[in-house]
């Protein structure tokens, strides 16, 4: 008796899972990832179609973020999972789309290493905090650091000028925002760390 007891919470336990894990915004969330194969291809030719259309692709990944959001907030299927996948999607999204242009020339390695060690300082206080009960929310800049980089760069990947606009220039000026954003957001993150830490939690 016990023992089907047990069976019947643990399926139920499993089932959960799987519906926390596979919802609709979830999916959507695991397909963005799906886009990292395609950025390889501007390695292969990077050419001015080649990199038009890597860059359309970025571009749709970037709006499905704001989509599986939408969706996540809209039907009430919020998730713990969701919160832990969306972020990571995004930054090994955006990451790697900086790492494979940096041989390209298209931008510069020494910013490239400043947006990941910041992303790492970060998402490791923010790991300390959770595991002591306390959530730091993400400060408005930190979302304007995301879309600024973001839009840096979809204009690095098209690179060549288009509707006579130099992508690239752009891009670098937009890059140079959202890396003074990116600093700043992640000093203010360390400063409210420590000043939990400093008040006792």
């Amino acid at each position: 008796m016990f023992g089907n007891i047990k069976d019947s919470f643990e399926k139920l336990v499993i089932r959960d899972k799987k519906e926390e894990l596979f919802n609709l915004p979830n999916i959507i969330t695991m397909l963005r990832v799906g886009v990292i194969p395609v950025l390889f291809v501007i390695l292969y030719d990077p050419g001015r179609f080649l990199s038009l259309v890597v860059s359309a692709c970025f571009i749709f990944a970037a709006l499905t973020d704001l989509l599986d959001g939408y969706i996540a907030r809209k039907y009430g299927i919020v998730t713990k999972v969701g919160k832990l996948l969306d972020p990571i999607a995004d930054k090994l999204v955006v990451n790697t789309a900086m790492i494979l242009m940096i041989p390209l020339g298209r931008i510069q390695a020494w910013a490239v290493a400043l947006f990941i060690m910041r992303d790492i300082a970060v998402d490791g206080l923010r790991h300390i905090a959770m595991t002591r009960g306390l959530v730091i929310p993400a400060s408005p800049l930190g979302k304007q650091k995301t879309f600024s980089q973001i839009i840096a760069v979809s204009a690095l990947l098209i690179h060549y000028p288009l509707f006579g606009i130099d992508a690239h220039i752009v891009g670098t000026a937009v890059l140079y925002i959202a890396l003074f954003m990116t600093l700043w957001s992640g000093a203010d993150y360390i400063v409210r760390f420590y000043r939990w830490v400093n008040s006792g939690g």
